[in-house]
């Protein structure tokens, strides 16, 4: 992608006398004209904070979510985190946590006081285990690619290279600061590497289906009881084949799957016509179900899983001694 590519903004027609006379917060293109001002490279970090905060927060939120399912079809990486008992017992936390985590990086940025806290956080709960490289570059190209994809079908506007770029930017130099390696320069090169990783290492895995089901059911479990049949097919109707057939789930009905992608695109349309966020929801997050009254009620040191006492001593990076 190169520079004349980085300065091209797709700007939905209707909105281009707004977006020339508007303001960040006050008119519909006002965040869009912001971010186009600024450099994808040098100014990631805030044209991460405005488009996850402002313009997209539900969007981001829902393919993050879908971005760590897709992690879940790769055996070794399930087999890791059924070993972990985590999401068999406490799926909710683990799933705040997570969220918190990514959105403290992104609304103050990765080196910031509070940046700098989740990233130790971060490393300290990776750095219990044996994972590879491959693996983490794999899983944190999701946090790159899947927000993309998710934008670019159900976005209200579409996403500009500014943002792709700022995104590839953002999360390599988080990754760095994971001590992941060989992660690739260019954001082409980046993308290859997630499309290749999914062709080499998605299939069926027993614990895919543990982490695959437990994590259905945790979304499932927001909805009123009497909802979450449907809600349980929903989820499935959006998984894309290679990730539903690594879980073993069965396909969801042809109607089903063509009714949740056009709901989602109607979605898009009437949220084109509310006015723009005044105030980030990247670490207010009122949906929060693990800290009552977030975004207060915890420190950034104490999120994350305790230390594993009944896990199979392979998996752990320091085994203890005998």
């Amino acid at each position: 992608m190169g520079e004349a590519d980085a300065g091209r903004v797709a700007t939905p027609a209707t909105g281009r006398q707004r977006q020339r006379r508007g303001r960040p917060g006050v008119d519909r293109y006002g965040w869009l004209r912001r971010i186009v001002s600024l450099d994808p490279e040098r100014d990631h970090q805030e044209i991460v904070r405005i488009s996850s905060g402002f313009e997209f927060p539900w969007d981001y939120r829902k393919a993050l979510e879908f971005a760590l399912f897709r992690t879940y079809c790769t055996p070794s990486v399930s087999a890791l985190l059924d070993a972990t008992g985590e999401f068999a017992h406490r799926p909710q936390k683990r799933y705040d946590d997570t969220a918190i985590l990514m959105a403290e990086l992104a609304e103050h940025g990765y080196d910031s006081d509070r940046g700098r806290q989740a990233l130790r956080v971060i490393n300290r709960m990776h750095g219990r285990y044996v994972i590879s490289d491959e693996d983490m570059r794999y899983v944190l190209s999701t946090f790159v690619y899947e927000p993309v994809r998710w934008v670019e079908r159900f976005g209200w506007r579409p996403l500009t290279d500014h943002e792709r770029l700022a995104a590839f930017h953002f999360y390599r130099e988080v990754g760095r600061r994971m001590g992941i390696r060989e992660i690739p320069d260019s954001y082409e090169e980046f993308e290859r590497f997630n499309v290749e990783y999914e062709r080499a290492h998605f299939r069926y895995g027993e614990t895919n289906r543990h982490i695959g089901q437990y994590t259905v059911d945790l979304f499932v479990s927001w909805f009123p009881r009497p909802l979450r049949p449907l809600v349980r097919r929903c989820v499935v109707a959006m998984l894309d084949e290679p990730v539903r057939k690594s879980f073993g789930f069965r396909p969801a009905p042809a109607w089903l799957r063509r009714l949740v992608p056009a709901a989602l695109r109607a979605r898009s349309a009437v949220v084109r016509l509310l006015p723009p966020r005044r105030s980030s929801r990247l670490a207010h997050d009122r949906h929060n179900r693990t800290y009552p009254g977030y975004p207060t009620g915890y420190t950034i040191a104490e999120l994350g899983a305790p230390e594993p006492t009944d896990i199979d001593p392979r998996w752990l990076a320091r085994r203890p001694k005998k």
